[in-house]
Order: C-alpha cells, then structure tokens, then sequence
C-alpha cells in the first residue's frame, strides 16, 4: 500500500489512499480524478487480546462514497483478507500478568509475515476480550497501539460488548438479515461462551456465560495445570474437589464439560437456570423464556471442534465441550447451522474502515474549543422510542444503549452519544429529548465529563442552547450534526477550522471479514501455541 498522508487538520489524522494497488489504472496519474474522489482504499489490521488466544487479521478495505450527490460518507463495498496470524497462546508472566513484552514481540512478527510495515497501516483496532479485561495491566497491553497518530481503536470489551462483536465478526448478523425469524447464536470461547438473539439484522439480546473449553487446562502428563473459578463450580456441582497436579480420566473430563454445556444449552433454550447456572452467569440470562426451536450458529475456539474443522487436541476440554454440546441440542429443539460465510475462533478479530464528515459550523454548539481534538470516542446510539420523545423514555433508552456497550458514565474515556431525530423540530420536542439527556447521563454530568452529542439533524445549536441556558448544564458539551454515526463507530473530534468554521470528523467504523480466507490458515490447530 503506498501514498502519503494529509497532514493533520484540526488535531485529527486523515489518511489519503485512493486504490494505488487495485485493478483500476496501473500509474496512478492514469487514475481519474472523479475516481479518486469518490473511492478510498485502506489497510487495517485487527488484533483480538483474549483471556486464551491473541491473533491478527490484515485486510484491505475498498470504501466507496454513497451514491447521493455530495456525500460525504464512505462505506465498504470489497473487503480482502491479505493475511490471518497463526494463533498465540496469550502469554502471563507471574501474578496473571499478561507478558506485553511477549505479546509485542508476536504482533512484530505478524507485521512482518503479513510483510506490512507499522507506518502502512491506516487504521485498525484492538479488542480486549474475556477474561484478559481482568488483568492488571491489560490496559498497558492496549497501549502498545494506542501511540499509532489516534489511527487504532483499543476497545476492552466487557461480556455484553463482546457478544455483539462475536455475533457480527462470524456472519450470525448479516445471516439473520437474510433470513426470516429469529435466530440464536453463540459464541464459545475459552473462558466465557457468549449468548445472541437475533432478527432481521439486529441483536435483540445478549448474555455471557463462565462456560469455556479452556477454564481447566492440562499438562503433557495429563495433571491440572490450571483450573479457573468456573471450572470449580462444575466439578463443586458435581461432588468433586479439584486441585492443581490432580489427574482426571477421560471419564470424569466428559462429564465436566457435559455438565458445562446442559447449563449453556438450558441457557440458549430460555430455561431458568439452575443453582449452578446462576452461578455461572457473568451477566443477565436471555429474557426471552420458552422460545420456541430455532437454529443456532456458533463462532469461537470451541465451534471449530462444534462444526469437525479442528481434530487436535490441546490440554483442555474444549473437544469434549463441544461434542456435548452437539449432544445437548437435539433434545431441545435447537439446531446447529454452519454459516455460509464467517468466523469460527476469528470471530472477534476486527479491523476498522475510516471516513471523513466535515460538519457546518453554522449549527453546532462547542461550549470549550479547547477541549477538542477528542480521539476515539465510543459511539452509543439509543434505540429511541417512535413519536414524540418523552424524558424518562429519552433517559432509559440511554442507559441501556450504555449498558449494552459495557461503558461507564464515570469511568473510561467520554463517549458520543448519537441521537436520530424525525419530524419538526418543535420546541417540546426539543425540551424534552435535553431533559432525558440529562437524566439519563446524570451520573457522567455529576462528575463533570464532557457531553459529546452527535445528531443528524441540523439541530445542535437549539439543542446546546437549551442545555446551557434552561436545563443550567454546566459540564463542557460538543454538540455536532449532520452526521450519521452507528453502534460500534468510533470519533475522532478535530478543532474548528477557520475561516470556513467547519469541524473536521473521522468515524472509525468497526469493519468485519466478509466470508473466511480461501487459503491460510483457519482453523483453530493453525497457531503459535494452543488456542481456545
């Protein structure tokens, strides 16, 4: 990939590729103008941290402006995966410290077999996943990016954020738009399996599970090298004690992992769960209690074994967790579909496509211009109710968009909450979408954080107004518009720019791999270590 870079504008990195390497004009000055206005090529990379495995996804994205006249908005219409890493074992040094030092060394090495140079490298993410978002330093282990210009999102995705991620990255949502009904999907990682209900291209529900084929690990000798609190609960549940250097037969390793998917499969089927299910969740079960059958698709280290693309074992039980869990579906109606395009133990492993929205300087409203450049906000978007917006729907409908991310009012960096907006924009109207506002980030104004809203409609100015003047919001507030932003976008906020007065905008939006590679490695025994 080659091509130089704008220079900063506003504080904020913009990244000028335009399909030097496609098949279009060989010389780039052959390249039309109009062409190159309206597509831009970039190179991502995504790096998926787990509690397990750690692995990259290089790819390139071609992105295209949208056929309206003018706009402003890029989105990807050819994604080509250009090299998928082996699959490290992700490397603790003692005290379940993650080893950065080793882990840094891994993604050197992926940089060079993908042979990519950092420096070529125009946007990507980082995800931390499961229960790598328990170690001490896994923040530092994000920062190992994080220095890239603002070009990588490091995101740690707590169990909801991760579910969401599993169900996009493997193809479970773009199948359920496809498709009439509902749908379930699950994700069954090493530590944690992650629960999805699906319809028409949304996720309706999700939930997480201390279920996983890597909570009890093995030696060569076949003595219990390591045993996670989930794995304790199930043999506790099943009248055994089991310690470190214990020898378990083949035996008594089936029933543990049979014992661990009847609790995910009573979980998937809308069953209240039982003393060890309760013990077992990591967040809310599903609500949806007595589905009816329907089918499931899976992703994660667990469901190369689930759909027979694995045959090797590593030193745990993820072999046996799934053939029980095959086992286990039958009897409740559920049944196992394989995607026709996605990801198995990659379903997680992101990268990001990028474009640019300059936003009018007319309308927006910037309490502190020195509070921006703002770089890689989260972006919430509530699901807010048809018609007239009342506060307290306003309200709810925020914390949930923010529970749903796994994102904290007063912890973390600000987030950008985007909001739609239909019909006249009439004063009540107005008042009482503030007035949610407000109550429903009360505890994020109480501790004096910035407010970053982003609205489609031209409707900033009224809207800070009112904040500012009636509603005596005193926190600094970023009011922006004409811009559409979705659930995982990520916001970069540049400086005003003057004379024009406008505000430089990057969105980042998490990109996710079409279909798998037609060749390289896939499957859950291609590694650098033994994964999960």
């Amino acid at each position: 990939m080659s091509g130089g870079h704008h220079p900063d504008v506003g504080g904020i990195h913009f990244p000028d590729h335009h399909g030097d390497e496609t098949l279009e004009p060989e010389a780039p000055d052959q390249v039309p103008l109009t062409w190159q206005l309206d597509n831009v090529e970039l190179l991502t990379v995504g790096v998926d941290i787990g509690s397990s495995t750690s692995h990259l996804l290089f790819s390139r994205l071609h992105l295209q402006r949208l056929a309206q006249s003018l706009s402003s908005r890029f989105v990807v219409v050819r994604r080509e995966t250009l090299h998928r890493s082996s699959i490290l074992l992700t490397p603790f040094t003692e005290g379940d410290r993650i080893d950065a030092a080793a882990l840094g060394e891994f993604v050197d090495r992926c940089y060079r077999e993908a042979g990519v140079s950092p420096d070529q490298v125009d946007t990507g993410a980082v995800i931390l996943t499961g229960v790598a978002l328990d170690r001490v330093n896994a923040r530092a282990v994000a920062d190992l990016f994080a220095g890239a210009g603002g070009r990588f999102v490091c995101a740690s995705a707590g169990h909801n954020l991760e579910a969401i991620l599993s169900a996009h990255g493997s193809g479970a949502v773009a199948l359920s738009r496809a498709r009439p009904g509902r749908r379930l999907h699950v994700d069954i990682g090493g530590g944690t399996s992650k629960l999805s209900l699906l319809e028409g291209g949304e996720i309706l529900e999700t939930a997480t599970l201390a279920v996983g084929g890597r909570l009890i690990v093995f030696d060569a000798g076949g003595r219990v090298e390591r045993l996670e609190v989930g794995a304790a609960a199930v043999a506790e549940d099943l009248g055994w004690t089991i310690k470190l250097g214990d020898e378990l037969a083949s035996g008594s390793r089936r029933l543990l992992a049979q014992r661990m998917a009847d609790i995910l499969v009573a979980a998937l089927s809308g069953e209240p769960p039982d003393d060890l299910g309760r013990r077992l969740q990591l967040t809310q079960p599903l609500q949806a209690q007595g589905v009816e059958a329907r089918p499931i698709t899976c992703s994660g280290g667990v469901s190369e074994y689930i759909y027979r693309r694995e045959t090797a074992t590593f030193n745990d039980l993820a072999a046996e967790l799934a053939e029980t869990f095959r086992e286990a579906c039958a009897p409740h109606g559920l049944t196992i579909e394989e995607l026709p395009a996605g990801e198995g133990i990659r379903a997680t492993a992101v990268g990001a496509s990028q474009f640019t929205v300059q936003l009018s300087g007319n309308t927006v409203h910037i309490s502190d211009p020195g509070l921006l450049p703002l770089r890689n906000l989260p972006v919430v978007r509530p699901r807010l109710p048809a018609g007239v917006p009342e506060e307290e729907s306003v309200a709810e409908a925020i914390r949930l968009a923010m529970s749903r991310l796994d994102l904290s009012q007063i912890e973390g960096p600000p987030v950008a909450i985007s909001l739609p907006w239909s019909g006249e924009p009439r004063y009540a109207h107005l008042r009482a979408l503030a007035g949610g506002i407000v109550r429903g980030l009360s505890a994020s104004l109480d501790a004096g954080r910035p407010l970053v809203l982003a609205l489609e409609a031209d409707l900033a100015r009224s809207l800070g107004a009112i904040l500012t003047k009636e509603l005596k919001v005193v926190a600094d507030i970023v009011c922006i518009d004409g811009v559409e932003l979705m659930e995982l976008d990520y916001v970069d906020i540049g400086q005003p720019v003057q004379p024009a007065n406008v505000v430089p905008v990057v969105v980042k939006s998490l990109a996710f791999s079409a279909s798998p590679a037609k060749s390289g490695p896939h499957a859950r025994g291609a590694r650098a270590g033994a994964p999960s």
